[in-house]
């Protein structure tokens, strides 16, 4: 038996295809907008004309017919030149689209998959909340059930949430305390709120330390009312729900980063050749030689986690632990490959005009969403059949 990680020439053609996109359109455009803190809408509808929003999903919906291996591929690949444009796209497929995908009924996959697919819509994730934090099973927003008007009557609030406030967004679905059981623990579901709906309100866009060029937003329901067939899933099962989306948008993170960490390595190498101190070219230090080599060690094992994880989910076999592992480890050397990256630069690190400074801001957040590093280390713990 022999074991083959090389990309199929249909994975290796999207990844040449999306490595020519951030170079040639991405990258002139995003430090601007970055520094604007502008969302890049145009950059965004060229990701829907290719097809990007769409890769996991089947053409039936509107879809590419990939896996979830390519989505990681593309956000790779799109992570390496930035972070803003590669987190609105794992954010609209991992956490808006792929909800309505896994759990919803064959009516609202026809209404919203479509657009979401294209690129013309956004969807957005609504589950933390301004006082739980990790502890996303501890929801306080509530949906109450008016049977005489046949709708959810919500109310609560979310925070954090990506690709929430957009031109282009259509719609959240969040998680809610619908009722409680017999020993009166909450029945948490889940529920598909368009955008527009009376009462429900989007707050102005944070003032973020990173990821300028996205759009990250407070929400509020009061009295929000929604359909009752707008529930998605099971009532009930929606925090379980939630918790499958995480596992797989783990994976779509840790490509995300592993994009970061090797973009840090492109851009020391371009720079260790350019920069001359002492007469010489930098990168004939071995001390830089050294960092960077150790820089793209890190990149490259990243790399074999996430695909790992990804080639697991695909094939149907358990990864909740895998996806855990390569969310850690990638998230870690992303912050270690952007000091590092800073730190060859020297005082140019320091200035926005350079992509290192960029990746080094955006670098943090990613040991901190979709589950902390201390999350992961006790999802890895139980897995290994520790408890307490």
């Amino acid at each position: 038996m022999s074991l083959d990680h090389r990309l199929t020439p249909e994975h290796e053609e999207l990844r040449r295809t999306v490595e020519r996109f951030a170079h040639d359109v991405v990258a002139p455009a995003i430090g601007e907008l970055y520094e604007k803190h502008e969302f890049p809408y145009g950059i965004v509808a060229e990701m829907g004309r290719m097809g990007l929003f769409g890769l996991p999903f089947p053409e039936e919906y509107g879809g590419m017919g990939g896996d979830y291996l390519a989505l990681g591929i593309a956000l790779e690949e799109l992570a390496r030149v930035d972070s803003s444009v590669a987190i609105t796209l794992e954010a609209g497929v991992s956490l808006g689209a792929m909800p309505v995908f896994r759990f919803g009924t064959e009516e609202q996959k026809r209404r919203w998959l479509p657009r979401l697919c294209s690129g013309e819509m956004l969807g957005a994730f609504g589950l933390t909340e301004p006082e739980g934090g990790s502890d996303a099973g501890g929801t306080r927003t509530t949906a109450v059930r008016d049977e005489a008007a046949g709708e959810w009557v919500i109310n609560g609030s979310k925070c954090f949430i990506t690709n929430a406030g957009t031109d282009i967004t259509g719609l959240v679905t969040v998680t809610a305390v619908t009722g409680r059981t017999p020993e009166g623990k909450p029945l948490i579901s889940s529920i598909i709120v368009p955008t527009g709906t009376p009462g429900f309100t989007v707050a102005p866009a944070y003032s973020k330390v990173g990821w300028n060029a996205s759009d990250t937003r407070e929400l509020s329901f009061d009295g929000v009312r929604v359909p009752l067939a707008n529930l998605l899933g099971t009532e009930g099962r929606g925090y379980a729900q939630f918790l499958r989306i995480l596992d797989e948008g783990r994976i779509a993170i840790s490509a995300l980063a592993t994009g970061l960490a090797q973009g840090c390595v492109d851009e020391s190498v371009k720079y260790a050749k350019q920069r001359h101190a002492f007469g010489r070219p930098i990168g004939d230090n071995q001390s830089i030689q050294f960092k960077i080599a150790d820089m793209e060690m890190r990149a490259h094992m990243a790399r074999v986690g996430w695909r790992d994880a990804a080639s697991r989910l695909v094939r149907g076999e358990p990864f909740k632990k895998e996806a855990a592992l390569a969310k850690l480890y990638s998230s870690t050397v992303a912050v270690d490959n952007a000091r590092e990256a800073t730190q060859i630069h020297g005082g140019y690190g320091f200035m926005n005009e350079y992509p290192v400074a960029r990746m080094w801001r955006d670098s943090k957040i990613l040991e901190i969403g979709e589950g902390t590093s201390e999350v992961q280390r006790m999802l890895i713990a139980r897995e290994l059949g520790l408890t307490g």
